[in-house]
């Protein structure tokens, strides 16, 4: 039985987007977070079974998980894409000569991404491990006398 041809359509945009995002692990201009994304929701809707071996891998199954089920972002991932962000509009922006507008609109852009990441919740198991080291850390400070 042949494949649809909307099934072909999201298995090729879901490869595309997965070596895109694989490149932004490698050159920080690429953004990774939304091309892994886009590429699980293509896999999901054409082929159970890549999505699945995505979901397995260690690097990118976390992340694809948080999003899939609670629609957060790690605040590993927050800072590491605002330090990677920050340091590579700083250098791009002393580096390359550019117009005031084309300036403008870089900001623009990059302060809209950084928006949109921190204000994305933080899964609720990283919220989980943090309460329960406030809790280890204040019986440790409490000696019985």
């Amino acid at each position: 039985m042949p494949a649809s041809p909307v099934r072909l359509i999201m298995l090729v945009i879901g490869w595309v987007s997965l070596a895109l995002g694989i490149l932004g692990i490698l050159f920080p201009l690429l953004p990774t977070t939304p091309f892994i994304l886009l590429a699980a929701s293509c896999f999901s809707k054409s082929s159970p079974r890549i999505h699945s071996w995505l979901l397995r891998q260690p690097l990118l199954g976390p992340m694809i998980q948080n999003w899939e089920r609670e629609g957060s972002i790690s605040q590993n991932a927050k800072v590491t894409a605002t330090v990677s962000m920050i340091g590579l509009f700083g250098c791009s922006l002393l580096s390359f000569p550019l117009s005031a507008l084309l300036t403008i609109f870089l900001v623009c852009m990059g302060t809209g991404v950084l928006m949109f990441i921190w204000t994305r919740p933080v899964p609720s198991s990283h919220l989980n491990q943090l309460s329960n080291r406030a809790t280890n850390t204040g019986k440790n400070l409490v000696r019985p006398g």
